[in-house]
């Protein structure tokens, strides 16, 4: 199997992660690891012989954690960071409309399917409202009410 990194490779991982319940002493669902964060390829493995698993000390929180291959960047790769990720719930920041349609009015929630961090204009988001799938650009998202930072 081919790795794309390498022992000792500088790496931002490119999604939260957070606990599935096999990281000691925290609560399933606690953030380990926050977006955007730089750690070092400490061990290299696979999981089910198909996927690439390296294990990362992320040394600003002092933690190791398992991170698959499509996670993670070279630290040094262009980053753009978002305000959303894939899976979260968000309120649209406006009305959009299809064809002069209003298909999903102003507050309606939508859950982000994929963060396109490379458009002109900064990061999109395709995100799915009841009955479409829309790409919207980060400033017309709102977080839910109530949600962390």
């Amino acid at each position: 199997m081919r790795y794309e990194f390498d022992y000792g490779d500088s790496l931002r991982i490119t999604r939260n992660v957070r606990n599935d319940g096999t990281y000691p002493n925290m609560d399933v669902g606690e953030l380990l690891v926050r977006r955007g964060s730089v750690g070092t390829v400490i061990e290299i493995g696979t999981f089910l012989q198909d996927q690439v698993i390296y294990s990362v000390h992320f040394l600003d929180i002092d933690r190791i954690v398992g991170c698959r291959e499509e996670e993670l960047i070279a630290a040094d790769a262009p980053w753009n960071p978002s305000r959303f990720e894939a899976r979260e719930k968000v309120c649209a920041g406006r009305s959009f409309a299809l064809a002069g349609e209003v298909v999903a009015p102003l507050g309606t929630v939508g859950e982000v399917l994929k963060v396109l961090r490379d458009l002109p204009g900064g990061v999109h988001y395709h995100v799915h409202f009841p009955g479409h799938v829309l790409c919207i650009p980060e400033a017309s998202l709102e977080p839910l009410p109530g949600a962390p930072a």
